[in-house]
């Protein structure tokens, strides 16, 4: 049975609730779907988890409503999706902007709510009876239960008969999920009316590519191409004589000593002591304090693009006038398909997992269809602009996560910042743990790294390395120890030198190692860190959605108490090497939530950034 079912405008405000069933749900399982699901557009999921309970939604996106139906998630009740259609229907008949009070749909619901259990129960009835008959008549009863319910599903509304219960003429008037919307009162053409056929102009013209911007990287190689082509031609052509190439200067071996440019042997390290060159105060500011301009430059490509294409852009709008569905009609699925595909490939040119790209047109496509199309525009172009609207709800930050605040917000308590940086192997954890600290000591933070990488052969090495060039501390107890202690000593030593943060280095591992997970799981609940930074690759694709939720998974399967830690944020590497391929960074903030903090774009200290959403929003729609 179910638990509770609400209807609730998509500006929060509840319009009805069933007081028939009026019980009170533990914890907060709507808020947790608008949190999880709506807000982060994984509306098109098929269900919620939540506690005890399971959810399932649907949309009334002309209206601007939301139907929610919670029940026991050990129930599994099969007539859950068929009951919210039901609803959907009859409330949108009665649905009036102005009113905030449904009182009299409580007996359309009871009526509702009866026959998708006499339904579901009928149902049930005929498959236990079709397991029972003998094998040869199981295909004669199959047969028959199809006809029925074909009749079952449009009889009812056509034939508007009584069947005893007096609501013959009530199926007339509104039709169930599987009747007509022809005849119902008002005339209103809607679309979450079952089998709906609203006519239309059909787009004739695929998704106009004319409205995505060529990336800047790739005009440079056009351009880069010409002038090497323009170069060429002019010499054969214009009789210039053409370079002399370069010919490579034999070496010779000799005793002559070795040019001084080419030694970067850290004197330190002959010395085997722990002065050494201070590169990192060379290096200049990070790029984390560097406010990076990116619209001034993507106006000027546009402008670019327009002076280029300004003839074929008037035509382009002549065509749309009749390439675009008449004003007022109503979307359908079928009207969104050829532009959500089109979206899902692009998506995936950018290295977008195929199931994160899957679900978000899947998502674009609830939130859309019903919807009344302006006159004078184009599907492709709606389309597109909901997809933004949807990567930039991801892409941002949910919560604030000001590092340099809470580290202060630490030291008045008295106890060090702690942020455990994690991942798998070879993905760059302890050169960007490093880049970090350079950016904290421009913050006149005082940092201590801990090298918990007992694992690998060469971890605590190369971590001593980055420590003497940077000058600052770092606690170490060698290999073979328990990762847990060493961080939980680490940070007793910080509190006793005033360390304000301490930067824990763990090893790496893959996702399904068992015992490394265990060990690291084991580090995060023993210290109970401030920050648990994923480091990811911007190269991975579909591998980064196995990494980051096996991660999660594991962190939560194997924490010892009730309310795990997980992934806080995500610092992704080699971000100078993807050029456009930047759907590593949606890939990963969908599966996880967690939000991209720093950016790797380089091999020196100073090659941190933040992730621009916008530009990289931008970049995914191109």
């Amino acid at each position: 049975m179910l638990e509770q079912l609400l209807i609730f405008t998509r500006g929060g405000l509840i319009l009805w609730t069933c007081k028939e069933l009026g019980n009170a749900l533990k914890g907060s399982p709507i808020d947790a779907l608008i949190r999880s699901c709506l807000l982060e557009e994984r509306s098109a999921d098929a269900s919620f988890d939540y506690d005890s309970y399971t959810l399932k939604w649907s949309f009334h996106n002309e209206l601007g409503l939301v139907f929610v139906a919670v029940y026991q998630r050990v129930l599994r009740l099969i007539y859950v999706d068929e009951l919210l259609l039901s609803v959907r229907w009859e409330f949108s008949q009665i649905y009036d902007p102005k009113r905030t009070a449904y009182d009299d749909f409580d007996e359309t619901f009871r009526q509702l709510c009866c026959e998708a259990e006499a339904r579901a129960e009928e149902m049930k009835k005929s498959k236990q009876s079709v397991r029972n008959q003998p094998a040869n008549s199981k295909k004669q009863v199959m047969a028959q239960g199809n006809a029925k319910q074909k009749g079952g599903s449009n009889g009812n509304v056509n034939s508007g008969k009584d069947d005893g219960d007096g609501d013959g003429e009530l199926k007339k008037k509104r039709g169930l999920a599987n009747g007509t919307a022809n005849g119902h009162g008002n005339g209103i053409k809607d679309s979450s009316a079952p089998n709906v056929v609203v006519s239309k102009g059909k787009e004739n013209g695929h998704p106009d590519s004319g409205a995505f911007d060529v990336s800047k990287l790739q005009k440079l190689r056009q351009k880069g191409g010409k002038k090497a082509e323009n170069g060429g031609a002019g010499g054969k052509g214009s009789g210039k004589p053409e370079p002399k190439k370069i010919v490579k200067k034999n070496r010779v071996w000799d005793d002559s000593p070795v040019e001084s440019k080419l030694d970067f042997t850290d004197p330190g390290d002959e010395r085997g002591d722990e002065v050494g060159q201070v590169v990192a105060v060379e290096q200049g500011q990070s790029m984390m304090d560097k406010d990076e301009d990116v619209s001034s430059e993507s106006e000027e490509e546009e402008n670019e693009v327009e002076d280029v294409k300004a003839g074929p852009k008037k035509k382009g709008w002549f065509s749309s006038v009749f390439q675009s569905i008449a004003g007022n009609a109503v979307l359908e699925m079928s009207d969104l398909k050829p532009a959500l595909k089109a979206l899902k490939d692009k998506l995936m040119t950018k290295n977008v997992a195929e199931e994160i790209a899957e679900k978000l047109c899947e998502s674009v496509a609830a939130s859309l269809e019903g919807k009344k199309l302006g006159s004078f525009t184009r599907v492709s172009s709606t389309v597109q602009t909901a997809m933004e609207d949807a990567l930039l709800r991801i892409l941002t930050p949910r919560r604030s996560i000001d590092i340099l605040r809470d580290v202060h917000a630490a030291k008045e308590q008295g106890k060090p910042y702690v942020v455990v940086f994690v991942g798998v192997n070879g993905v760059g954890k302890s050169t960007n743990l490093a880049k970090v600290a350079y950016w904290l000591l421009q913050h006149n933070i005082s940092v201590m790294l801990a090298a918990c990488d007992t694992f690998r052969s060469g971890a605590v090495e190369q971590l001593r390395t980055h420590a003497r060039r940077l000058q600052i501390p770092i606690f170490e107890k060698g290999y073979e120890k328990d990762p847990a202690v060493v961080a939980k000593e680490a940070i007793q030593e910080a509190t006793r030198n005033n360390s304000e943060v301490v930067l824990v280095d763990t090893a790496g591992r893959m996702q399904d190692n068992e015992p490394l997970m265990r060990a690291l799981s084991k580090l995060i609940n023993l210290n109970n860190p401030d920050l648990v930074l994923f480091v990811g690759e911007a190269l991975v694709g579909n591998d980064a959605v196995d990494q980051l939720s096996k991660f999660n998974q594991k962190l939560a399967d194997l924490s010892t108490v009730s309310n795990a830690r997980l992934i806080d944020g995500i610092l992704l590497t080699k971000f100078d090497t993807i050029d456009d391929k930047v759907g590593a960074a949606l890939s990963m903030v969908y599966i996880s939530g967690a939000p991209v903090m720093f950016v790797g774009c380089g091999q020196s200290y100073t090659d941190l950034k933040k992730l621009n959403v916008k530009s990289i929003v931008k970049t995914l729609l191109k």
